[in-house]
């Protein structure tokens, strides 16, 4: 069963609020963007408290599997469980980050969007996670910029 996409914080009107997760993970994706890396943000919240965020640290860490949901995950440390959580993340979480979502049964995942990199939410789903696209405008157009300038460290990646 597919979601259908969830306005972006740029689509609401000015009376609804923007996700605070939400916009933690972009502003992740922000600051990876600044330091000349990958631009994706990730963010873990509990009762819509953020835990921690992170973003892609491929380039800055020389670290292939630095990816923004990873280093979240990293940030937020040792958790007695994260079934009471929800990762938000920029762009469609890849099948390593996918892997690991599952793995700590993280039962829900709001992802920036899936116009430039479409992940693995499908694995998601088959596994129970609630899968929510916000179709976020701010989160293509980094994405869509990133990808035409940088190609190659785009291809490098997601390992193509």
């Amino acid at each position: 069963m597919t979601q259908e996409p969830q306005p972006s914080a740029s689509m609401l009107s000015p009376e609804a609020a923007p996700d605070p997760a939400f916009e933690a993970a972009y502003q992740a994706a922000e600051k990876s963007a600044g330091e000349g890396g990958i631009p994706i943000g990730a963010a873990l919240a509990r009762e819509g408290v953020v835990i921690a965020s992170g973003h892609n640290e491929r380039v800055q860490n020389g670290d292939p599997i630095a990816h923004g949901e990873m280093s979240a995950l990293r940030a937020a440390g040792r958790q007695k469980s994260y079934r009471d959580t929800t990762l938000y993340t920029t762009l469609a979480p890849c099948a390593m980050c996918a892997g690991t979502i599952i793995q700590f049964k993280i039962p829900r995942v709001v992802v920036g969007e899936t116009r430039t990199f479409d992940g693995e939410l499908e694995l998601l789903r088959s596994r129970g996670v609630e899968v929510v696209i916000l179709d976020d405008q701010r989160c293509v157009e980094m994405m869509r910029a990133f990808q035409e300038n940088k190609p190659d460290l785009w291809a490098e990646d997601i390992a193509e």
